[in-house]
């Protein structure tokens, strides 16, 4: 049984390890190796992980079973947009899929953005399995991004939003 909770310093090498074969699961047939190689390395470094664990106005919550880390969820409030979340990350074990962890690191982050009313994430558009997961959780498509700016991964990604509980 996995229970979703905040995570803490102890957990980011396991959390770097689940997002590192989560990954290469999900995107090396639609990026190749090379590419989903350069973009852990730019996005799951341990000053990385560190940053977000530290930031005040987000959660990095995991999925644990006292053992493992079977899931991780990586929310935090837009910057740019006003009364906006956005979710980062959500990744669950290869192995542990379709068993109600990434349902419950996601009702978790739902409810630690009181302040916010719409939840905002991006999916690659071949995500046909998350593209699932995230319409069947109440989100719509509502746009599109090239991510071709300097900095961006050049993967283009289609953009969903929800309104959040109460709002």
């Amino acid at each position: 049984m996995y229970f979703v909770r905040t995570a803490g310093e102890r957990d980011l090498e396991k959390v770097r390890a689940l997002l590192v074969e989560s990954f290469h699961a999900t995107y090396d047939e639609l990026h190749g190796k090379t590419k989903v190689d350069e973009l852990i390395a730019r996005l799951f470094t341990p000053a990385a992980l560190k940053a977000r664990l530290a930031r005040k106005d987000a959660e990095l919550l995991v999925a644990d079973n006292g053992r493992n880390i079977g899931g991780v969820g990586y929310a935090a409030m837009s910057p740019a947009l006003t009364k906006t979340v956005m979710l980062h990350l959500l990744y669950v074990n290869p192995s542990l899929q379709r068993q109600g962890i990434g349902r419950d690191i996601f009702a978790e982050l739902e409810t630690c953005f009181p302040d916010a009313e719409i939840m905002r994430l991006e999916v690659e558009p071949q995500n046909a399995a998350a593209i699932a997961f995230y319409g069947a959780h109440g989100f719509a498509e509502v746009g599109r991004s090239e991510n071709s700016a300097p900095g961006q991964s050049g993967i283009p990604s289609l953009i969903f939003e929800k309104p959040l509980e109460g709002h």
